[in-house]
């Protein structure tokens, strides 16, 4: 069976070394946990994943290897083995309740029943004490009652007494051709960090108090300022027409920027850069900053990020005139190609689909003018990004 999982780990695409393998049989050797399949779990993805976006990938081989898990698609119904159920008994159930029980003919009768209902039961079901389902006293199901109960499908336990939690695990949101949320995001972020000590000494030194106090002979507090990410950045957000699509993708870049950087300023653009930039779309015909006001005024120190679709004409990019809402006096590109001589470690983030570029002649303009730095807003896109970024 640890041969099957092994295998199926690789053919998923979960990139787990033999040595990695070898690692988890010498933990379970050395009876690193107990027996309960909770704690394998989390043993091997321990050992055996590496990076959170392969957990859904991980979770998916695990629930079909040791048939512990319900069916992400929910068209097939969680087996679950009776001896976890017993020794999760011995843990958590009172005498009491384990007499409770027998009442329905012990253990055997229990899983026997739960078995056959499984296989009668052909839909939802809500109330009621027989039929797995909702709000009723059936021994198995959720959100009801009953003292020898069986909890399927429900996040948390209402009144105790279920035997066990069986409920489906997702790492969807974790893996890495899927859109970002906030939370992974961040994580993906933090891969642009340069850290330095700046500012009031705060923060206690361990090292050099220990250092210190041996040498003097009495105890002497050695402090230093507290670290922050020096990393700056400079953010352009392509805004409205085709943009207005992922509006909510970019507040959510938005926001974690805003939580890893400490030094970060950002402008809205349309399509593609021009001349003029703003902060506030309200007043973005009123209260524009030059371009080469933004250029000037940040050094080539920040790491410039453009997010945006890049779906366009052509002539937006390479002509005169060519914006759909102002006359510019020089093409798009001549102001890329700007921001790409004085900027050392430019990025471009296009939330459409990457499968999706070779069929948008404006998305290989603007590649070629970022030197082919365009990524896709994904977890492995966003990731690769930050890694171009810090080099």
């Amino acid at each position: 069976m640890f041969h099957q999982f092994f295998d199926e780990l690789r053919s998923a695409k979960v990139p787990v070394t033999l040595k990695e393998y070898l690692a988890l049989l010498e933990a379970l050797t050395k009876n690193v946990i107990g027996m309960k399949v909770e704690e394998f779990y989390y043993l091997a993805r321990t050992v055996l994943v590496k990076d959170e976006k392969n957990l859904d990938k991980f979770d998916r081989v695990f629930g079909h290897v040791f048939k512990g898990l319900e069916a992400l698609d929910g068209t097939e119904v969680a087996q679950i083995p009776e001896e976890w159920l017993k020794a999760l008994s011995e843990k958590f159930l009172s005498e009491e309740e384990k007499k409770l029980i027998e009442s329905m003919g012990g253990w055997e009768k229990l899983m026997e029943e739960l078995k056959k209902r499984l296989e009668e039961q052909k839909k939802r079901h809500e109330g009621g004490n027989k039929m797995i389902g909702t709000a009723g006293t059936s021994p198995y199901g959720a959100m009801g009652f009953n003292p020898e109960g069986v909890r399927i499908g429900q996040e948390k336990g209402r009144h105790g007494r279920a035997v066990k939690v069986w409920d489906k695990r997702e790492y969807k949101n974790l893996d890495d051709s899927v859109e970002l949320g906030t939370r992974n995001i961040k994580v993906a972020l933090r891969r642009l960090r340069k850290w330095a000590r700046q500012g009031a000494e705060t923060e206690l030194d361990l090292d050099g108090t220990i250092r210190q106090t041996a040498h003097k002979g009495y105890l002497d507090l050695k402090l230093v300022p507290e670290r922050h990410n020096t990393v700056k950045t400079l953010l352009f957000f392509d805004i409205g027409g085709s943009m207005d699509s992922y509006i909510k993708l970019c507040e959510e870049l938005f926001s974690a920027a805003r939580t890893e950087f400490k030094h970060m300023e950002f402008f809205y653009f349309h399509n593609c850069l021009y001349e003029g930039v703003w902060k506030d779309n309200r007043r973005r015909h009123n209260e524009k900053t030059a371009t080469w006001d933004v250029l000037h005024k940040f050094g080539n120190d920040y790491k410039v990020i453009f997010i945006g679709d890049a779906t366009m004409s052509p002539y937006e990019i390479t002509y005169p005139g060519g914006s759909v809402e102002h006359w510019n006096e020089e093409a798009g590109a001549v102001w890329l190609q700007r921001v790409a001589d004085i900027y050392p470690h430019v990025v471009w983030l296009n939330p459409v689909a990457e499968k999706h570029w070779e069929h948008t002649p404006s998305i290989a303009l603007i590649r070629q003018l970022m030197n082919h730095r365009m990524f896709p807003l994904t977890l492995d896109g966003l990731d690769k990004a930050m890694r171009e970024l810090t080099r």
